[in-house]
């Protein structure tokens, strides 16, 4: 059942990242594709949930997926519908010219196989056997951790951003001065709730839950996430990007190590 239901993912996936690639150039704004796969995901992932087992555990680990899903996609398509486009689709835009609609449909459909492999974790966490106990406790409690602090570090960047003073500023308030991008540290953190679920080292396959944390992590630090962030922060805010970069974490959230007077 995991094999299967990690394959209906994909070919739903793909067919909604096709959707948002077609989208966001008709819109001339690649941020779409976030949103797109956003909603889509946590559509999926949700019906994975729940066909994979049906129960009380399997109605908990679909709930935790759709709540991330409405905050984030939501967010996302505020952003999207009232902002600029996001820099780093922007850069593509600019690099890649004539080229760009065949390498954006490149980017778009990577996204697909990722949610698969997000669909293991929550697949496994929603088939653990056994009761309600204190794992299943304390994944909704990881869980609500990490919503609340995505929700309060997008809620601080907003504000900052509205403020006309703070053009060209970097923001180093609140938990953007313990970590440079506490959005994505708190996305992966919410991601622990389902090995938290599910994992139990006499069942070997409940080890696979520990794929999504492990994907969404190398994603944010190593691929979409951190480096083009960082690349165009460094490129738009120059001196003051690095000055804060030599200061503050760039994931894990740590105490400052000063801040420039």
């Amino acid at each position: 059942m995991l094999i299967g239901l990690t394959f209906l993912v994909l070919v739903f996936m793909t067919a909604v990242m096709t959707a948002a690639w077609a989208f966001g150039l008709k819109a001339r704004n690649g941020g779409w594709t976030d949103v797109f796969w956003t909603f889509g995901s946590g559509g999926a992932l949700v019906g994975a949930a729940l066909l994979a087992a049906p129960g009380p555990r399997a109605w908990l680990v679909a709930s935790l997926v759709g709540l991330w899903a409405l905050r984030l996609g939501t967010h996302l398509a505020q952003r999207v519908a009232h902002g600029p486009e996001d820099p780093r689709y922007a850069r593509f835009r600019e690099e890649w010219g004539a080229d760009h609609p065949r390498r954006m449909l490149r980017v778009t459909l990577a996204q697909a196989p990722a949610t698969a492999l997000l669909a293991v974790s929550v697949i496994v966490a929603a088939q653990a056997p056994g009761p309600f106990g204190a794992r299943d406790v304390l994944a909704a409690v990881i869980f609500l951790a990490a919503f609340v602090g995505e929700a309060i570090a997008d809620l601080q960047m907003e504000r900052f951003r509205a403020d006309p003073h703070n053009r060209g500023r970097v923001c180093e308030r609140g938990l953007w001065a313990w970590s440079r991008h506490p959005n994505y540290f708190f996305e992966w953190l919410g991601w622990l709730a389902y090995p938290t679920i599910a994992l139990d080292p006499a069942r070997p396959a409940s080890w696979l839950s520990l794929t999504a944390p492990v994907v969404m992590y190398l994603l944010l630090t190593r691929v979409s996430g951190v480096p083009p962030l960082e690349e165009a922060m460094l490129r738009s805010r120059g001196e003051a990007y690095r000055s804060y970069r030599s200061r503050v974490s760039a994931f894990f959230p740590l105490p400052p190590k000063g801040r420039q007077a």
